[in-house]
């Protein structure tokens, strides 16, 4: 086994304090003899909770030497709200200790760049690894082997119970339900996310009719009505698109293999061979049921005549471009709506609404990018919004916007081009549904749905704006070397039996930032340029890897890919650094 370059861990800070361990206060000194992995994670981030599910079958088959820390490190305002904290523990069923750190400071100790990062800690107290983006956890099994079988060797592993305890059940009939659907009948159907189950509510939106799903589901979110009368279902964590019917009470599997997509999959073809990545929400537009792919950031449609799936609409990069649906950018669309002549889309981490019509071509009507956020009402090209979930197409032609980090329920007039609030103190809204001159909010951090007559006026709020709160890197101007560090995990190699194994995408905002060195490439070095006249602005990182067994011997090897988005904020400065380092995965070998 090679030797490992020795760096000792930071110390763990939070001025949030720990979840899930019984209110004791750890300290890394009190996990020595453990092998210690930090996730730092945050709650927004679909990549973050894609990484949660990689952990869970290593989190439960190492759970005597290996202590699995989240670090939850906020990018929206709400998110460093200690509450909202808890709630996302709770509602995405992370079973192991986390510190809340809304100031970002142990990410600052750990120099991460983003969200998600993997730091591997040793019994001895040092870390010998880290690793950004999704795809790492067959690398981490393999290190996780190495280290026990050192420190074994070496008296420094200590076995036994790890510091998690599980918090108090709460009693209720919906725990963070998602979306909600008006059946024909009069009642409603709701995704119950957390207790992986669709619940029919009365029309009363409270007395439980029926429960349905008994391990078909895992955290469902989007919900459509489909011409043939069932009920489309974005089943969420298993990657897959069901139809249930009220009629007979059968669940059926329509598209998805219940793998998640990874870059290089098919994006097209019969639907249950095809994987699909967190479909989050659905909706019957065009003779097609389209698929918010919050995972791969695009939209997908489902055609039940011929049972395909494809894209329909972005590239799978992570940011806000309108134009032609194949070249167009979104940023984990979350929600949709459908009327005769558009698609709106709630597209969360770019905290906008935007739309495709007819010509598949896409539109954005509030929001400026992944970095500006917040609660102001006025003309749609000002406006903010924070990380909405979920759009309703109102009878006058405008939408209701579930403003979800925002705990509001927003209005965009397309005719008047003006955004306005119509309700506030809802908490974490996630979508809503039209009941006559009524509309239906889900409120999921409230755990039930909430009636209110839609307003002839709307609430005047005061305005709040926020721009994402990250480490600014001091660059030098002119030339910028931009290094993605990529070492294939222990015994593996790049897989380049298919032509180049990596690919590398530069783009910055605003665009006038980089006089050199944008674009696509599969080389994961780049010399970039940045003009000294701009001064500051955020580099926008997509890199991808993949790599296989290295072994003759093995028939058919496995492969791996390790994908990532940077989004770093810069400065031009006398003393900048001329070189940008990021690190997709490195195992700091010596």
């Amino acid at each position: 086994m090679a030797t490992r370059a020795r760096v000792r861990a930071p110390e763990l800070i939070g001025k949030g304090g720990w979840l899930n361990t019984g209110d004791h206060q750890y300290t890394l000194a009190d996990l020595r003899g453990r092998i210690v992995i930090l996730d730092f994670w945050t709650f927004c981030c679909v990549n973050c909770l894609h990484v949660l599910d990689e952990l869970r079958e290593l989190e439960e088959k190492h759970r005597d030497t290996v202590v699995i820390i989240g670090v939850h490190s906020p990018k929206f305002v709400h998110e460093a709200e200690h509450q909202a904290v808890v709630d996302a523990v709770e509602r995405y069923q992370v079973h192991h200790p986390v510190l809340d750190d809304p100031e970002l400071a142990t990410w600052k100790q750990y120099a991460v760049r983003a969200w998600p990062t993997l730091v591997v800690i040793d019994p001895e107290g040092y870390v010998v690894a880290q690793h950004a983006g999704e795809g790492h956890a067959h690398a981490i099994e393999q290190l996780v082997g190495e280290l026990v079988a050192e420190h074994a060797a070496k008296g420094t592993l200590r076995r036994g119970d790890g510091p998690y305890v599980a918090p108090e059940p709460v009693a209720t009939d919906l725990r963070f339900p998602g979306k909600t659907v008006l059946l024909p009948s009069g009642n409603f159907l709701v995704s119950d996310s957390t207790r992986n189950q669709l619940v029919e509510l009365a029309p009363d939106g409270e007395s439980v009719v029926r429960r349905i799903g008994d391990g078909e589901f895992n955290e469902p979110q989007g919900l459509a009505l489909l011409p043939d009368g069932r009920i489309a279902v974005a089943d969420t964590v298993n990657h897959a698109i069901r139809a249930y019917d009220p009629g007979s009470g059968a669940i059926e599997t329509l598209a998805g293999t219940g793998k998640q997509w990874w870059q290089g999959s098919p994006t097209s073809g019969p639907a249950l061979d095809v994987s699909l990545s967190s479909p989050w929400d659905v909706a019957w537009w065009g003779e097609r049921l389209w698929i918010a792919m919050a995972g791969v950031h695009q939209l997908w449609t489902y055609d039940p005549a011929t049972g395909t799936v494809e894209v329909a609409a972005g590239t799978t990069n992570e940011g806000l471009v309108d134009g032609p649906a194949a070249e167009a950018w979104f940023a984990q669309p979350s929600g949709l709506a459908a009327t005769e002549d558009r698609l709106w889309i709630a597209d969360s981490e770019t905290s906008a609404v935007r739309w495709i019509d007819r010509d598949l071509v896409v539109h954005t009507a509030v929001g400026t990018g992944l970095f500006d956020f917040g609660h102001r009402d006025g003309a749609a090209g000002q406006a903010l919004l924070q990380h909405p979930l979920g759009v309703t197409a109102l009878p006058d032609g405008s939408v209701a916007i579930s403003d979800t980090y925002n705990h509001a329920l927003r209005r965009y007039d397309p005719a008047a081009g003006q955004v306005t609030t119509l309700a506030t103190d809802l908490r974490e809204p996630s979508g809503a549904v039209l009941v006559g001159d009524d509309i239906v909010v889900v409120e999921s951090a409230r755990h039930r749905l909430t009636r209110l007559r839609l307003p002839e006026e709307a609430v005047r709020v005061e305005s709040v704006a926020h721009r994402t709160q990250r480490a600014t890197t001091e660059v030098a101007a002119g030339k910028l070397q931009l290094d993605v560090v990529f070492q294939a995990p222990a015994g593996q190699k790049l897989d380049t039996r298919y032509g180049p194994s990596t690919r590398l995408l530069v783009s910055s905002t605003p665009p006038e930032l980089l006089i050199g060195g944008d674009g696509a490439g599969t080389d994961l070095s780049r010399e970039l340029e940045i003009d000294p006249a701009v001064g500051e602005g955020v580099l926008h990182v997509s890199a991808m890897a993949a790599s296989c067994d290295d072994d003759p011997e093995i028939e058919y090897p496995a492969c791996h890919v390790h994908q990532q988005d940077w989004g770093v904020p810069v400065r031009v400065s006398a003393d900048g650094a001329a070189r940008l380092p990021l690190v997709l995965a490195g195992m700091d070998q010596g």
